[in-house]
């Protein structure tokens, strides 16, 4: 008896084992490698793990794992690698070499799997006329504008050139603010999809006309999806935990039945050995080896009633479980949308304050009305210096142009204003 519940409490723990390192590989095979380049003093996020197939347990490699960053020479430097070039790879290629290099050093059978991400972009950097020329970390879809806002918009100037200033600061950060607007709408539909339990996020109204409001959607989308697939495998894994445990119970009942049989036939020989006893027909011996035979199976029989006690508590537990899991995510998602909710209406106020900075810019001088708020009517040169990977080179470009990691942006203001 004692061996069948060790048998079923090992199959217990082999499940939720295996259900810990689906999750885990599940994480690890997401991570998406975007073709972005890496280079000098980009910071990168490094984790090792390795799966023990031996004992069923993962190694974390945290002497290798940690923050590092790309240095002049291309290379970061990590413990029992050494320098590994970096400049000019894919994160997903740093961490294939990084894998093969603990695999090669340490004789490995399996293959460490490494994760890479940026954890901090190289800056960019803007020069000329500018308020304040410098270094700025750079963001993704970081474009020319919202650099010259982040440097606090064209150097100031001439009491005449004011108001062109002014309305280009106010410009920029309402480029700014309509950005973290749009994604915050397509973060809003999301999170309405996941209450409804919608299968797709529907395009909002307000993003109709927004250049990128596909791709804002299908990051969501796979957000979503990511999340969704999580909550239905903690509540599957929990499904077939009950059905274990529950197997685990009719398999402990139809043991209680035999020894209640076992017992009955053990109850009636002892008695009729007590009747043969007192009448000096036989001995005594007899009827103490039918006396412990049948307190045997009354002991085995509490330990059934135990086992199955303990085994219906479990099941009461993952059932609790499955009812904490789902509220947690209907109130996760509420939470989230609530501040979605008053993060879109701060913007919507930041954005109106910056319109009616840009209305009051042109309209502190005569000039206002001259001019053009596409700025052909303003001479302002934009110019990027690049380096990719042969050598710097100058490209002219216009103020919505993404810029990459590293860039050198110059600006040349020629605004003829009184």
């Amino acid at each position: 008896m004692r061996k069948n519940l060790a048998s079923a409490g090992r199959v217990t723990a082999t499940f939720v084992l295996a259900a810990t390192a689906f999750a885990i590989s599940t994480v690890s095979s997401g991570a998406a490698d975007s073709g972005y380049k890496l280079g000098v003093m980009d910071k990168l996020r490094i984790r090792v793990a390795e799966w023990q197939p031996a004992d069923g347990s993962i190694k974390n490699w945290d002497v290798v794992g940690g923050e590092y960053t790309v240095g002049p020479s291309g290379a970061i430097s990590i413990p029992f690698i050494g320098d590994l070039a970096a400049a000019g790879k894919t994160t997903g290629e740093v961490a294939g070499e990084i894998g093969e290099e603990l695999r090669t050093k340490f004789a490995l059978r399996n293959l460490p799997s490494a994760s890479v991400e940026v954890a901090e972009f190289r800056p960019v950097f803007l020069a000329g006329d500018v308020d304040k020329p410098g270094e700025y970390p750079y963001s993704p879809r970081l474009t020319v504008l919202k650099a010259l806002s982040l440097a606090g918009g064209l150097k100031r100037s001439e009491a005449g050139q004011r108001f062109a200033r002014d309305f280009l600061n106010a410009q920029g950060e309402a480029a700014v603010y309509d950005s973290q607007r749009a994604r915050l709408i397509a973060r809003r539909a999301r999170l309405l999809s996941e209450v409804g339990n919608a299968k797709e996020i529907e395009m909002p109204p307000e993003l109709k006309n927004f250049k990128n409001a596909q791709q804002l959607l299908d990051s969501e989308a796979s957000l979503m999806k990511s999340r969704r697939d999580r909550y239905e495998f903690q509540l599957k894994a929990l499904a077939d935990l009950r059905s274990l445990l529950q197997s685990e119970v009719q398999s402990l009942a139809q043991k209680t039945e035999t020894q209640k049989r076992q017992l009955e036939i053990a109850t009636d020989s002892r008695d009729k050995m007590s009747r043969l006893t007192e009448q000096g027909i036989t001995n005594n011996n007899r009827l103490i080896t039918l006396e412990e035979r049948t307190a045997d199976i009354q002991t085995s029989l509490l330990d059934i009633d135990t086992n199955a006690l303990q085994a219906k508590q479990s099941i009461s537990k993952a059932d609790q479980d499955e009812i904490n899991i789902r509220n947690d995510w209907v109130a996760q998602r509420a939470k989230e949308l609530q501040d979605t909710e008053a993060e879109l209406e701060k913007l919507s106020l930041q954005l109106g304050t910056s319109r009616q900075l840009m209305t009051e810019a042109l309209a502190q001088s005569a000039e206002a009305l001259k001019f053009d708020p596409s700025r052909q009517a303003a001479n302002i040169k934009y110019t990027v210096v690049r380096d990719a990977g042969q050598g710097a080179k100058e490209v002219s470009v216009d103020e919505n142009t993404e810029l990459q990691p590293g860039d050198v942006v110059k600006v040349t203001s020629e605004l003829l204003m009184q």
